[in-house]
């Protein structure tokens, strides 16, 4: 594997809590490996946005997943995080350069970005911050895309129904408040940008019993469930899946919807920024 590539921020810019509060490093080991993994058609999508191909910025990048499937399509990809832990567990891949830094300073230089994207940490962001640094380092005429994905469906009606009612019962008091952006598609967030219309695109992964609880076990709630019941949430997640499961090897269609904004900043807006 190739040497993952970190370089630390200039002085004056040292990560920052903007991220509100650091739900993930926790997990970020696991986070790396069982958060399931983006369709080439949203990279097709979001690169066919950007003005040129030179240099994407991926904000909040976590384990890197999102950064890595945008590297194909630009000669750079700098991919920041102000948790050094996801950072450190970040997938390694030769154009994409990783950098512990908060989402509103970047340290990133003016006007020199293709495309700005964030998956799956909008909802965390301090966004008139970030927006702010989005339209300092953005060319004229550059692209910012915003995506998440919602609640799962299995390929079974009992198990999408006792997944849904862990989620949404059981963990469902320990979200933190910034998850209902997600579960509202992102729709009411702001966005400041001349959008355009995106796709309608879906997550789909093939797991294993245990390969889903591995994710439930990135959750933010899972964490939160923990600290305050001292139980196991994906241990008794498993007690209610595991007898509907059938083996646990066995592989299992789990699908997740995917909710894109974005948008493109004129020349007058990065000039007013």
């Amino acid at each position: 594997m190739r040497p993952r590539r970190v370089v630390s921020l200039r002085a004056g810019h040292a990560p920052s809590t903007r991220m509100r509060n650091d739900h993930f490093s926790r997990q970020a080991a696991g986070y790396a490996v069982y958060r399931p993994t983006y369709p080439r058609a949203l990279f097709d999508f979001v690169a066919g946005l950007a003005p040129a191909r030179r240099t994407a910025w991926d904000c909040a990048t976590g384990n890197g997943q999102a950064a890595v499937g945008l590297a194909p399509f630009f000669d750079r990809v700098v991919a920041t995080d102000a948790s050094a832990a996801q950072i450190a567990h970040a997938h390694a891949h030769p154009r994409v350069e990783y950098r512990v830094a908060a989402a509103e300073a970047s340290g990133l230089s003016s006007a020199t970005i293709d495309l700005v994207t964030v998956a799956q940490a909008a909802h965390w962001l301090d966004l008139d911050a970030f927006y702010r640094e989005v339209r300092r380092v953005l060319v004229p005429g550059g692209a910012i895309a915003l995506w998440s994905y919602g609640s799962a469906s299995l390929d079974e009606p009992a198990l999408s129904a006792a997944f849904g009612e862990f989620e949404h019962v059981t963990v469902g008091e320990y979200w933190p408040p910034e998850r209902r952006l997600i579960v509202e598609g992102y729709l009411t967030i702001p966005f400041p940008f001349a959008e355009l219309r995106a796709p309608r695109l879906t997550l789909e992964q093939r797991w294993t019993l245990d390969e889903l609880l591995g994710y439930v076990g990135t959750w933010s709630a899972s964490d939160r469930f923990s600290d305050a019941t001292g139980l196991d949430p994906v241990r008794e997640l498993d007690r209610v899946l595991a007898p509907l499961w059938g083996a646990r090897s066995r592989v299992r269609n789990v699908s997740w919807p995917v909710a894109i904004r974005a948008g493109v900043v004129d020349s007058s807006a990065v000039d007013a920024a």
